[in-house]
């Protein structure tokens, strides 16, 4: 298997070259109505296209939700899979939204799925949730190195349920949270100019610096546009890890479909903004 340069150092050429924009990819069927599209596998191909054509030469990721795809069974799993391919042919890279998290031969299998340098879904970078042991994760940890790709860890997610888990608070005094981080930090130890193993952190969480968020790795933020944060309010969430966030919007940028212009315009709206936050900051 051919190795490509680690994601960490392509992501951060991305995000300096592009800024460090994520758009989702996330055909709801509400969006698809809004659209104009119908709630089937011609809706969902039509949508997801769009978005690729639209977005795919301009912005540093992709992000694509899987359940969207996986909802219509094999025929959305297929336009999935030409959505990633075109996507990163047409030069953005992109993290594939899944969530995934098991144990043992099982998330080898959910490794080798997104992040086999022969799968048909290989994606740059996967999610996963750590809540069955951080230890888990190591055969996607093990694949993503092997392959060049990277992942980004569920840690302090936006939604307001996620809390309950996160920062509770272990025998040695450290919160879940935190122990995710800390993780993190020792897989990117040493890694330049960016370590490939990143957090999951909500954009709409307010002061974190109780948090060490200096992973020397991104920081995917959900969480700008419809949920409710905005560019100006990353300073103040991430503080000196601000370079490395990676901020994710998508209805705030897909709702301006099916006008290619109109989601060229919209995205380059907010990259601008981001790009202006981390400048000044």
């Amino acid at each position: 298997m051919t190795v490509m340069e680690p994601f960490g150092a392509r992501l951060r050429r991305a995000m300096d070259e592009r800024g460090p924009l994520c758009v989702g990819i996330d055909p709801h069927a509400s969006l698809l109505a809004e659209w104009g599209l119908n709630d089937d596998v011609a809706g969902l191909e039509r949508f997801s296209r769009t978005v690729v054509e639209a977005m795919a030469d301009r912005v540093a990721v992709l992000k694509p939700q899987s359940a969207f795809f996986e909802r219509f069974g094999s025929r959305g799993v297929a336009v999935l899979e030409t959505s990633v391919q075109e996507a990163r042919a047409a030069g953005a890279l992109v993290v594939m939204d899944a969530k995934r998290g098991d144990i043992g031969s099982t998330m080898a299998a959910y490794a080798e799925s997104f992040l086999h340098k022969d799968a048909p879904l290989f994606s740059d970078a996967l999610t996963v949730s750590p809540y069955l042991g951080y230890g888990s994760l190591k055969p996607a940890v093990d694949l993503a190195r092997e392959s060049g790709a990277g992942l980004f860890v569920l840690a302090l997610t936006s939604n307001p349920e996620g809390g309950e888990v996160q920062h509770a608070v272990r025998g040695d005094g450290r919160s879940v949270g935190a122990t995710m981080l800390a993780h993190l930090a020792a897989e990117n130890a040493g890694e330049e100019p960016l370590g490939s193993f990143g957090a999951v952190v909500g954009a709409t969480l307010g002061d974190l610096s109780s948090y060490d968020l200096g992973i020397n790795g991104p920081l995917l933020a959900p969480g700008i546009g419809a949920q409710g944060a905005t560019p100006a309010d990353l300073p103040g969430v991430f503080g000196a890890a601000l370079r490395n966030v990676v901020p994710n919007v998508s209805r705030g940028v897909l709702r301006h479909g099916p006008d290619t212009t109109a989601l060229r315009t919209a995205a380059d709206r907010f990259a601008a903004e981001i790009r202006t936050v981390v400048t000044a900051s």
